[in-house]
This record gives structure tokens, C-alpha cells and sequence, in this order.
């Protein structure tokens, strides 16, 4: 028994939670189990909300000075995680790290240039360049014969002209939960170094890599990597803070720093509000043992799940996740097409769960499912799958 109670359940309805709030809009019915938005169930740790707490007790909030002690906190926990020594200046406050990606398509890539991205993939990769009118070309990861994903660089060959200017590199990998091997990682940076294109690596899953795997940081694999890159991550997910919006960019080549910070900054896009930085500091200075119980918590939710569908489901085959609370569903031998493996899922499940063409065509006849909420929701979902697809 450790610590802290993941079995708790906690009613969000009342709070203003996204997914809860949006099932009727989003599903077009609210009695469902939501499994859908990548925050988790689970109460946010108790020494942030005490951290936040302390300083809501000086009742005056105007303007703050950033806390010395965020950037050296941060910078200790990757060195201490990931083995990847960065520098102070390296850092920056973003506002949140699909911003990011907003903002680095507008200061980097033109309107008649284009963004590389990897579907199956989290959406908003597609979706911020295309809305900013920047074209996107897709690089399709490979779907292995074991359910696994590789990167195909003999189709990035392929698809790659002197208009592609920006990677969006998804690492860990939403929703496959890959964690990219040094290899893998290594052979992107030469390419990207050598055809001048710039790096978004999101790292936003990196502190929840899974049965004692480790996550690589694409910077940290090499000096192309590092010189041609912009790494974002936040401890928003790991620790359940999403709705403070604590992100950062690491960027270790001075040129892309000077220009992305300055724009940045000439915009005061750069200054974190109050609270970014006291939660930051508190997940990382007082979190290892909550976040080690909470991943083995998720680690017990993906067994449950993988062991459920094997002896109940078998049509449902669920990828193991490397990293992070998100498991990958291959529905494919339920032989239905989209909108009736929706319907199965909404209407007769009364689950909500990412349809997988939202990643990408590639992710026809999948589904995501967010497996971070106490136990007893995760096996309430899984009867009422199996009631569905099997009619008992």
C-alpha cells in the first residue's frame, strides 16, 4: 500500500473539467464514462495545492518577479530523469505547449511553407499550422506487424522539398505511447540538420515513460539534434496540473533562441503568471515518490486492460504504452466501419473515448483511451465494452 489513494473517486462534474463539461456538444449525449481528454482522475498532489495554498494566503497577487528557484529546480529534475544537462538561458515560459506550436509557426515558417508531421498523431499538430494557413505534409509513421510504430524515412525522403521548414516531433508518442530509441532519434536529427529543417520536439509525456523504460530527449542525442531543435515540455501531465498552464521551450542553439525568445518576448509572451512557477517548483522538488506510485498505478490500469480484452474482448487489441496514461486500441477485427465503432463506443458502451481518425486517416479503426482514473472506473468501462461488442 503506498502513500497516496489513486482508488479515489472525485467528482469533477461541478468544477468546470473539459471532459466533462463538453460530452454532450463533443458525443451529443453526457451519460457517458469520459475517457477521452488527456488530463487524469486522479487529485492533484498534495504539496502543489499546499504550495499554491501558502501563497494564496498573501492576499495581494499583482505583479510577481519570477522565483529564483524555478529554472535550477527544472533544470535539476531532467538532469536527474533524462540525463540531459541544460543551461538557464536554454529556458523559457510558454503559454501552454499548443501555443507553442502556434508560435513557432509564426515566427519560423512562412505562409508558403510547410510543416512535417507524423500521423497518426496528437491533433493539434495538424490542426495549428493548417489554421495559421501553413501547409502540412504528412510523413506517416510505420504500423508493425506487433502493433508497434516505426518512423518511415524513406517516405520523409519522398515528401520532403526546400518548403518544408518545421518537424513536429511527438516524443514520447501521442497516441502510440512510443518511446523513440536513440537510433531512431539520432538518424531525424541528421536529417533534419542537414535539410535545414527545425525541430519541434513535444515532450510533454516525457516524465511518465513506464515499467522502468526511459524517455531519450531529442536535443540530447547529438549536436545536430541540439542545433536544429526546440524542446517543449511542462509537468502537467505527469503532475495533473493542466489547467495551470506551466509549460516551457528548452532551446540550446543561440540563433533560434535569439529569435524565438525576442519575439516572445517583444510580445510579453514570456511571462508566466503567478502560478506557473509555484506548481512547477513543488512538482518537481517534492513529486518522485507520487509520481513513481502514480505510474505503477497506471501500469496496473493498462494490465487490467490488456488482460480483460484478451480473456473477454479479443477483438480489441490495446498497444502496451511506453509512456504516459493513454492506451492505443486496435479495433480493426471488429470489421466496423467509423461511424459504427463510434456508435458502438458512445451509444452502446456510453464510453467517450478519441476516435482515431481524429490522429490521422492512419488511425482508422482505433480508439484512445485514457486509462489515468481509479480502478473501479477503468473495470466499470471495460464490463460495459464487453456488454457491447458481446451482447452480455
Amino acid at each position: 500500500m503506498g502513500k497516496y489513494n489513486f482508488d479515489k473517486l472525485t467528482d469533477r462534474t461541478q468544477s468546470g473539467a473539459y471532459k466533462y463539461v463538453r460530452l454532450e456538444q463533443m458525443f451529443g449525449r453526457s451519460d457517458l464514462i469520459p475517457l477521452w481528454v488527456a488530463d487524469m482522475d486522479f487529485e492533484t498532489p498534495p504539496f502543489i495545492t499546499e504550495a499554491l495554498r501558502k501563497r494564496l494566503e498573501h492576499s495581494l497577487y499583482g505583479y510577481t518577479c519570477d522565483p529564483v528557484d524555478w529554472w535550477p529546480t527544472v533544470i535539476e529534475w531532467i538532469e536527474n530523469q533524462h540525463g540531459w544537462h541544460t543551461e538557464k538561458e536554454w529556458f523559457t515560459f510558454i503559454p501552454g505547449i499548443v501555443t507553442g506550436i502556434g508560435l513557432v509557426v509564426n515566427v519560423f515558417v512562412k505562409p508558403d511553407e510547410k510543416v512535417i508531421i507524423q500521423p497518426p498523431v496528437y491533433h493539434p499538430f495538424r490542426l495549428v499550422p493548417q489554421d495559421n494557413k501553413r501547409k502540412v505534409v504528412n510523413n506517416p509513421l510505420i504500423l508493425n506487424a506487433d502493433g508497434s510504430y516505426s518512423v518511415d524515412f524513406d517516405n520523409l525522403e519522398k515528401i520532403y522539398d526546400e518548403k518544408c521548414k518545421l518537424l513536429i516531433l511527438c516524443n514520447p508518442h501521442n497516441p502510440g505511447g512510443i518511446l523513440w530509441d536513440r537510433n531512431t532519434l539520432q538518424r531525424l536529427a541528421d536529417f533534419c540538420y542537414d535539410h535545414n529543417l527545425l525541430v519541434i520536439s513535444d515532450e510533454i509525456h516525457s516524465d511518465m515513460a513506464l515499467w522502468g523504460k526511459e524517455h531519450i530527449p531529442f536535443a540530447s542525442v547529438s549536436e545536430k539534434a541540439a542545433s536544429c531543435s526546440i524542446t517543449f515540455g511542462a509537468p502537467s501531465k505527469t503532475f495533473n496540473i493542466a489547467g495551470i498552464i506551466s509549460s516551457y521551450a528548452i532551446v540550446p542553439n543561440p540563433q533560434i533562441r535569439e529569435k524565438f525568445f525576442g519575439w516572445l518576448s517583444a510580445n510579453e509572451l514570456n511571462d508566466a503568471h503567478l502560478f506557473a512557477p509555484i506548481a512547477t517548483i513543488a512538482a518537481f522538488k517534492y513529486g518522485k515518490e507520487w509520481r513513481k506510485e502514480m505510474l505503477e498505478y497506471i501500469e496496473g490500469n493498462i494490465e487490467l486492460i490488456e488482460q480483460y480484452c484478451k480473456t473477454y474482448i479479443p477483438e480489441i487489441k490495446p498497444l502496451r504504452p511506453e509512456a504516459s496514461f493513454l492506451v492505443w486500441l486496435d479495433c480493426r477485427d471488429l470489421n466496423l466501419q467509423h461511424d459504427e465503432l463510434i456508435d458502438l463506443f458512445v451509444n452502446k458502451a456510453h464510453l467517450a473515448l478519441n476516435d482515431g481518425e481524429m490522429f490521422g486517416k492512419e488511425g482508422q479503426g482505433f480508439m484512445r483511451m485514457n486509462v489515468g482514473s481509479p480502478r473501479s472506473v477503468i473495470e466499470k468501462a471495460l464490463i460495459q465494452l464487453r456488454k457491447a461488442v458481446c451482447g452480455k
